[in-house]
């Protein structure tokens, strides 16, 4: 078993170091373990926001004038569900109290609201006030299950400002890429509890 500084590791500190996966932003990274978050869903977090990572990599070099601010997806990513906290039931099964739940926990916590958002609206893409920011939360917290859904990425599209078929095409490359990576994604989760 892992060790920091001598003490044995818990499953929630290996889900956030364990691996060549990206770290959390350190606030999202200290909150998890400051609420003590079932591991799964620290590893969930990171999976997402390493995805993220890829995605606004990607879509930033094929999309240069394409505004997102990255630096809110990625926070957005690696704190989209931490309503789970308040809501374990629905790290194994469905449910969508975590999102309201999970808005207010961050904006309790001292996040801004600007970020705190994305708890909220990670499952609310369709809405019509949906920003590019808000569509590349939700697309990652897709795609790293290798999930694709025709009807968000056409959002992505609209969002992109470019000629619909050329930025479809560019899309669909990006995201065939970062689904391969799906069955060692899922396995990463799986192999933490749902329960602290």
């Amino acid at each position: 078993m892992a060790t920091l500084a001598g003490v044995t590791a818990s499953p929630l500190e290996r889900a956030l170091t364990a691996s060549a996966l990206r770290p959390l932003p350190a606030p999202a990274a200290e909150l998890l373990l400051d609420l003590q978050a079932p591991p799964r869903l620290g590893a969930h977090l990171r999976l997402v926001h390493d995805v993220a990572w890829t995605l606004t990599d990607a879509l930033g070099r094929c999309w240069p004038t394409v505004p997102f601010d990255t630096t809110a997806v990625l926070f957005g990513a690696a704190s989209h569900d931490i309503g789970k906290v308040l809501h374990p039931e629905e790290l194994s099964g469905p449910g969508s109290a975590h999102e309201a739940a999970g808005e207010r926990l961050l904006l309790r916590y001292g996040v801004p609201q600007h970020l705190a958002r994305f708890a909220g609206t990670h499952g609310s893409w369709t809405a019509p006030d949906v920003t590019t920011d808000d569509l590349l939360v939700t697309l990652a917290d897709k795609i790293w299950k290798g999930n694709r859904l025709p009807e968000l990425e056409q959002r992505v599209v609209e969002h992109s400002g470019r000629t619909p078929w050329e930025a479809l095409i560019e899309l669909d490359d990006v995201l065939e890429n970062l689904a391969a990576g799906a069955d060692e994604r899922l396995a990463f989760q799986f192999a933490f509890p749902v329960a602290a």
